[in-house]
């Protein structure tokens, strides 16, 4: 049995599509467990580009894949995108994807008041994809939400839409938006049930038996630690947990199914939207990396932010997840740099920290303590085998090693699906 977690150790956009869908080679089940499609995922196979944000990424491989019950998900997003890859010539069908009849949907006033309070809170706003993912959350926690269950069920999808639109509709009311239209909304409902339902069913009971037979089952996550509700840069944040523990709540499994927690790690550091970055360059630097790492949001096309590594930060993401190892992802974006920075530490007014401090004021105040090591001009650009990477490469992977306190299992080398050094399998550790 092998239960293998993987998380985004820093904000985000860290190359997980490409780690997930290599690793589903050795994997027999692929499970999301929070967030919902305000994540973007790209997958590149041979000549083919494949952009997810709501399936896991194990449906292109023809993979068990499973949405479970701690996602959110916009049901007619889902059928878009299912429609979307299967033009390109995936077949998605109900023995190849399970949505769990847990879940909580996303509804089109859910995506309206996003975008309402984003454009209310102007130069304030905290960046989100204004796609409903936290309304949507808001609701779960409030025990007012519909799942996916209830559109299979009209007396409680009634019910329940009489409770919601007492809530939005006040709320829409103090935003200058008009009341939901209750009966179009049930017509959108009636027609989207067909697409969706013939996946719906228990999860947990299917990833139990995935584990009673003891198959390989790998949990994807979205966004990354920095990001998590709890623990991230609080309140420029996701409305959901990212941390590996989250796995076990968001698929429906015991905490004992994990055998292995794999944190995806940049080579450097980007983010989108606003908040604290203490390591980010507004400089001819921060543009070369953002340039060479084709650094725009999959879901959004929004330019992210770019930096040094920050060794503090992944190192609390490491602590945060109990990351047993990590992936190193676009260390060829790194090619060419005759001097490259790593921060291993915060100042503080007077004080060296090395942690990030929850107060958003100390966040904004903290500057990055730099260590710099030689670059390399050779090029590290699909490489498979560690014999392949310069020296100072390798220095400069074993020197992150050291910082944040977990050894790297795997090296990407450019976006193309099996330019990776592997080092360690996290199936097999």
């Amino acid at each position: 049995m092998a239960g293998v977690v993987v998380v985004g150790a820093q904000w985000g956009d860290e190359g997980k599509g490409k780690i997930v869908d290599w690793l589903c080679h050795r994997a027999d089940v692929v499970v999301r467990f929070q967030g919902g499609h305000n994540a973007g995922h790209t997958l590149v196979v041979g000549n083919a580009t494949y952009k997810l944000a709501l399936l896991p990424s194990g449906v292109v491989q023809g993979k068990l894949s499973i949405i479970g019950n701690g996602v959110v998900v916009d049901p007619w997003a889902l059928a878009h995108e299912i429609d979307k890859i299967e033009a390109q010539g995936v077949p998605i069908t109900p023995d190849k994807l399970v949505l769990s009849d847990q879940a909580c949907l996303i509804l089109p006033f859910h995506r309206d008041l996003d975008a309402a309070r984003e454009a209310q809170a102007g130069a304030a706003s905290i960046g989100t994809t204004k796609r409903g993912i936290g309304p949507a959350y808001e609701d779960k926690v409030g025990r007012r939400a519909l799942r996916v269950a209830d559109l299979a069920d009209t007396d409680a999808i009634a019910w329940k839409i009489e409770r919601l639109t007492a809530h939005h509709n006040a709320l829409r009311k103090g935003l200058g938006l008009p009341e939901i239209d209750v009966a179009a909304l049930m017509r959108e409902l009636a027609a989207i049930a067909p697409r969706v339902l013939p996946f719906a069913q228990p999860a947990w009971r299917v990833l139990d038996t995935a584990f009673q037979q003891s198959k390989r089952v790998l949990f994807e996550g979205a966004q990354g630690v920095l990001l998590d509700i709890d623990h991230g840069t609080y309140p420029f944040v996701t409305s959901s947990n990212v941390v590996a523990g989250q796995a076990a709540a968001g698929a429906g499994v015991g905490p004992g199914k994990i055998s292995y927690v794999l944190g995806l790690v940049k080579a450097y550091t980007t983010r989108v939207g606003g908040g604290p970055f203490p390591t980010e360059l507004d400089d001819a630097v921060g543009k070369r990396l953002g340039e060479v790492g084709h650094e725009f949001g999959t879901n959004t096309g929004r330019p992210r932010r770019c930096g040094w590594f920050d060794a503090v930060l992944v190192r609390q993401s490491v602590a945060l997840c109990g990351a047993d190892g990590i992936a190193l992802t676009k260390l060829d974006v790194l090619d060419g740099f005759d001097e490259i920075k790593i921060c291993t530490g915060y100042k503080l007014g007077d004080r060296i920290i090395d942690y990030l401090p929850a107060s958003v004021k100390d966040q904004a105040a903290v500057t990055p303590i730099y260590e710099t090591l030689d670059g390399w001009k050779k090029t590290t650009r699909g490489a498979r085998s560690s014999r392949d990477l310069p020296a100072k490469a390798i220095k400069y992977v074993r020197r992150i090693e050291e910082l944040i306190g977990a050894p790297a299992a795997l090296v990407s080398t450019s976006p193309e699906r099996e330019d990776v050094i592997l080092m360690r399998d996290p199936f097999k550790a």
